[in-house]
């Protein structure tokens, strides 16, 4: 019998996902729960997720991500040339190409423009904590202030690219946020926990209320999060949701 404040480690934290779920099924999986979460600009956004032989499997051009299926998933190779799949990729995979050509630490990109996140881009400001589920993820994103060319010019990308540096996100001025992670779960867990932070921030300060958290409570709470893989455990509660929403999900 375990008491108050106990871990039962003998008991599994919630129910898994399934074994055979593919790569391309967890990409569509991110691209469905994201946008529940705010990241739903219509046609604008990219996931990416690089798969050993390095080639990326990428969402598609054309579809909104509450759509995006296992089989719609394309595959491109770090020129940005279509490998498979049955649609086309956006144009501004550009970012993304020349990110995982200059980040060989980063397993999965996410680019959109949720309405928080990319209103304190916009503002070229990094929101403060001002609570709990703001510091999911502790670091602060960096603030990429030039906004330098169409969204398909490969140096614009790599200044983008440049600025992000080794953080793990970036508010892109005058366009929408850039989340990089080593995981799917680590990916859903900053893009969601910075949209989060962005909203709760922009409604407390228009209020003139609130007084934002000490960085090293922050920090600490980031590193409580980190030892409890909650990263993980969050993403397989919500991909549980998906899936229960809409099995064809992972068709």
């Amino acid at each position: 019998m375990t008491t108050v404040g106990e871990r039962r480690l003998d008991h599994p934290r919630g129910p898994s996902l399934p074994e055979d779920l593919s790569s391309k099924a967890e990409v569509a999986l991110l691209a469905r729960a994201l946008n529940r979460e705010g990241y739903d600009d219509h046609l604008s956004g990219h996931i990416t997720y690089r798969q050993p032989d390095d080639t990326l499997l990428v969402t598609p051009f054309g579809l909104l991500w509450d759509e995006v299926q296992a089989s719609d998933v394309m595959t491109i190779d770090l020129d940005g040339n279509i490998l498979d799949g049955p649609w086309d990729v956006h144009p501004a995979i550009t970012l993304h190409v020349e990110l995982h050509r200059a980040r060989h630490d980063v397993a999965v990109a996410v680019h959109n423009h949720p309405r928080w996140g990319t209103l304190w881009a916009d503002a070229g400001r990094v929101p403060p904590v001002y609570d709990q589920t703001s510091a999911l993820e502790s670091a602060d994103p960096v603030v990429h202030r030039e906004f330098d060319g169409t969204v398909d010019a490969r140096e614009s990308a790599a200044n983008a690219i440049r600025a992000l540096g080794s953080a793990p996100m970036a508010l892109l001025a005058n366009h929408g946020v850039l989340i990089v992670a080593d995981s799917i779960a680590e990916a859903h867990n900053r893009s969601v926990t910075l949209e989060w932070r962005c909203r709760q921030a922009w409604h407390l300060e228009a209020a003139k209320m609130g007084v934002p958290m000490d960085p090293v409570q922050v920090e600490q709470l980031g590193t409580y999060f980190r030892r409890g893989n909650y990263a993980e455990l969050w993403w397989t509660a919500m991909a549980r949701k998906e899936l229960r929403l809409d099995p064809s999900v992972v068709e």
